[in-house]
């Protein structure tokens, strides 16, 4: 854990540390110019504890208790660009809120942002701070991720943030047609980031890449 930074010092310190990291993403080929205003707008030591401030803007995960962690910023922008490829995406459903940065991201480049998270403290601190920073946007709900959110059906696009054993059945009747999941699927070590369309045809997968997510727990807590 790194030593707190004084308040001035972080703030002068926040746009070259943006705009660093915004860098870094591009090379690895975020090249979605909106995702890319998200995150360099967005701050995301507001997402940590003061003791994470000064890794803030370093492209790697940090915890946010509970076991859990706020997601490395690379695979945030991955899912994000994934999610806005391929379609006009306006209602989206977040599975695993956390400490609400994804949420965050999402909201900057979609109209209507639904998240669940099945934590309660984080579910009731990720709601208050998204409140504080002036996002309207984004309905946080405390549930079951692995069940959705029904009540606000079917989604233009659905992300999870935690890897499932295999794809919920329930998020999948939640996805409207022309409509897009990004989904870490698989056990520890052999995870993979899977897309999935449901097309005039059917159902579409296909796995992205090799990533590492907390799993996908069901019940709430």
């Amino acid at each position: 854990m790194s030593t707190p930074m004084p308040k001035q010092e972080l703030g002068s310190a926040l746009p070259a540390a943006r705009a660093r990291l915004v860098r870094e993403l591009r090379a690895q080929r975020i090249d979605d110019g909106r995702v890319l205003a998200a995150i360099g707008k967005l701050p995301r030591h507001e997402f940590v504890e003061d003791a994470w401030h000064t890794e803030a803007y370093k492209n790697k995960p940090l915890p946010i208790g509970l076991s859990q962690t706020i997601s490395q910023p690379y695979i945030v922008a991955l899912m994000t660009q994934l999610l806005l490829q391929g379609g006009i995406r306006k209602k989206v459903l977040e599975v695993g809120t956390g400490s609400g940065y994804q949420s965050a991201v999402l909201a900057e480049v979609f109209a209507a942002v639904f998240s669940v998270e099945r934590i309660k403290p984080l579910a009731e601190q990720a709601r208050a701070r998204l409140r504080r920073l002036g996002y309207r946007n984004i309905h946080c709900g405390y549930a079951d991720g692995g069940e959705g959110w029904a009540a606000h059906a079917p989604y233009d696009g659905i992300i999870v943030t935690a890897a499932a054993a295999e794809v919920p059945r329930a998020l999948l009747k939640q996805l409207a047609r022309g409509g897009r999941m990004v989904i870490p699927v698989g056990p520890p070590g052999h995870q993979q980031l899977r897309v999935i369309d449901r097309t005039p045809h059917g159902l579409e997968a296909q796995d992205v890449s090799a990533v590492s997510f907390v799993p996908l727990l069901p019940g709430k807590v």
